[in-house]
């Protein structure tokens, strides 16, 4: 269990109000009362370069910066590529660049993973969310451990799923005690799979919380948390604030703002940073997340390890979703993805379930590197409706537009030369934080994955696949195998001995 002794605790919701937000924790990262996201420059980058026409020669050598150094680039060379994405010409090369980067770093493997909301009761009142304190028409619960283990025989034991990222709302009653509690339940529990019988399990739980202080994220790193995932919501600190009322802890944008500050602080090296499209625009989010994922790498030397890009979906209880004057198409989405791409190469982007499936199809190509499927957000959903696509927008934060399943997703890249992966090994081998910076820009990490991928495709192929997805698998990874005979001819048989164990049932094998 994990040593919690050192952490504040709260006597009721109230108290957690007032006292949650350690100030000094904020006032380090902004030194001299001066924030790392700037505004005004944020509002000169639009007027000023992403407004205008973008210059064709510069645009080239943006992106062949972004290809050879794989370093992040700066907010006007991101407004420059904005500016560009208006051309059709050029943004056919920002596509091109944006695949070849893609590829570079991640070869042709896609990562899968599933959300397993945990609780939705809240303290805060943001006003396009489903889970707010107050939204009448949702249905409150926090799983008990026994209810957490219900959710996992079918992620684990009938799905297939190796990766979570569990969700939980901000409240006493979801501490960072509880937070605790449901990884270690999750890497405690063992499934037989449905085809072979072996043992299945979590093997790494990401999380998306609430900000929490140094000491509390010193807990979850010691129960062996994966990625820390905070969404900011919206960068404009004007809009930031109409959204979250002053009463709660969201409401303080410098809190949130430096989370990941504290994260990497605390020793959680792997940070998921996100904004929610729709509420401000688009332009000002992304150079404000480059601007983010900037100051990261300035003090640690370390960026993000994913991106993410929620777009506002309908929630119940509110309208805000329905009546944002920012909300984008799926053309301005694909453009907002491609750029991110380009402007922080290295990291890993995702696309949920939030979006259609025509959507995420199109982003394969697009930068996505991450997704989600056989998706149920409702707490206690999969138990509850193991067996369809089903959503109920009272027990939900939001509502989903992609409900395939994991074996149709599977099937469906694997028909396109896409592998799915389910490796979790580079957390396990301290391949994480600054390591899998350096690793990733140089493409040392997706060698290093794309066996891991093969392997643990192997495994899922034997556990859960259908014949019809397995038949299509197979033909993959004897290409896969083939490539990686050619490219490491003398560590192929090391390769190929492991693939076979996993053939014979052994399960957990990685480099």
């Amino acid at each position: 269990m994990a040593d919690t002794s050192g952490i504040r605790k709260f006597k009721d919701a109230d108290d957690f109000r007032r006292n949650v937000i350690v100030r000094s924790e904020i006032d380090k990262y902004l030194p001299g009362g001066k924030h790392f996201i700037d505004e005004a420059e944020i509002v000169r980058c639009i007027a000023e370069v992403a407004e205008k026409p973008a210059d064709p020669v510069l645009v080239r050598e943006i992106l062949a910066k972004s290809e050879s150094t794989r370093e992040t680039l700066t907010p006007a060379e991101t407004a420059v590529l904005m500016s560009a994405a208006k051309d059709p010409a050029l943004f056919a090369e920002m596509k091109a660049a944006a695949l070849r980067i893609k590829k570079a770093v991640y070869d042709n493997r896609i990562v899968v993973f599933a959300p397993l909301y945990v609780s939705n009761l809240c303290v805060n009142g943001c006003r396009y969310c489903g889970f707010r304190e107050g939204n009448a028409e949702q249905k409150r619960r926090v799983l008990t451990m026994d209810e957490l283990r219900e959710e996992l025989d079918v992620l684990a034991g009938r799905i297939g799923h190796k990766r979570l990222i569990a969700v939980y709302g901000e409240h006493p009653t979801t501490s960072t005690e509880y937070i605790a509690e449901t990884i270690e339940t999750c890497y405690g529990h063992y499934v037989p799979a449905p085809r072979s019988g072996a043992k299945n399990a979590i093997r790494r739980v990401n999380v998306n919380a609430a900000p929490l202080p140094v000491a509390d994220l010193k807990v979850l790193r010691s129960v062996g948390i994966g990625t820390f995932q905070v969404f900011q919501e919206t960068y404009n600190r004007k809009l930031y604030e109409e959204m979250h009322p002053a009463w709660s802890p969201k409401g303080n944008y410098d809190w949130r703002v430096t989370c990941f500050h504290r994260c990497l602080e605390a020793g959680v090296d792997d940070v998921g940073l996100g904004v929610l499209y729709g509420l401000c625009d688009w332009r000002f989010e992304l150079l404000a997340t480059v601007m983010h994922a900037r100051d990261l790498e300035r003090w640690f030397n370390i960026g993000p390890h994913t991106l993410s890009f929620p777009r506002l979906e309908p929630a119940s209880g509110t309208k805000v979703p329905e009546e944002s004057p920012w909300l984008i198409d799926d053309a301005t989405f694909e453009k907002i993805v491609t750029i991110a791409r380009l402007s922080v190469p290295y990291t890993g982007i995702i696309i949920t379930a939030r979006e259609s499936p025509e959507s995420r199809n199109r982003l394969i190509d697009g930068g996505m590197t991450q997704l989600d499927c056989s998706s149920n957000i409702a707490i206690k959903g999969y138990s509850d409706f193991a067996d369809e696509a089903h959503q109920e927008k009272d027990r939900q934060q939001f509502m989903l537009g992609d409900n395939r399943s994991l074996d149709e997703m599977v099937r469906y890249l694997a028909s396109r030369g896409t592998i799915t992966s389910f490796c979790t090994a580079g957390y396990r081998c301290g391949r994480t934080g600054g390591c899998i910076m350096d690793a990733l820009k140089t493409g040392r990490e997706g060698k290093f994955c794309k066996i891991n991928a093969v392997l643990t495709f192997r495994e899922w192929l034997d556990d859960f696949a259908s014949d019809e997805t397995r038949k299509v698998g197979e033909a993959l990874i004897e290409k896969e195998l083939a490539g990686i005979r050619e490219w490491l001819p003398k560590f192929y048989p090391t390769v190929l001995k492991q693939y076979e164990a996993t053939c014979r049932g052994e399960r957990d094998l990685f480099f």
